[in-house]
């Protein structure tokens, strides 16, 4: 093992776990009798850092669609951030019309930046 893989701190991947899970509502006991774990391991990833299995790291990550690569390499910029992740699926269940609001908003909201800019 490296000296990166044995140096990685998880506490920051499982913070995002667990904001992710809050924000789609879901409870820790919920999420862990779903994935047949305790609610005491999952609180010991999502706030203490304790390094999951690499089958519930693989389950969380995909379950949340978290990007790990701002955390496994923090140095090197990614191509898509969680957020923006998070953001193309819900995207993706908008229909054209809802589409069209949300994209002439996110133009309104760049004409008002330039204005304030300028």
């Amino acid at each position: 093992m490296s000296n990166d893989a044995r140096n990685f701190d998880f506490l920051e991947l499982g913070q995002a776990i667990q904001n992710a899970r809050e924000k789609q509502r879901i409870t820790r006991e919920e999420l862990a009798e779903e994935l047949g774990i305790s609610a005491r391991h999952l609180q010991s990833v999502e706030k203490e850092g304790q390094y999951p299995s690499f089958r519930l790291f693989i389950q969380l990550v995909t379950m949340f669609h978290i990007s790990i690569d701002q955390y496994i390499h923090p140095d090197t910029p990614t191509e898509k951030t969680t957020l923006r992740r998070r953001l193309d699926v819900l995207l993706d269940t908008f229909d054209d019309a809802e589409l069209t609001i949300i994209a002439g908003t996110a133009q309104g909201i760049c004409k008002a930046r330039k204005q304030t800019e300028g």
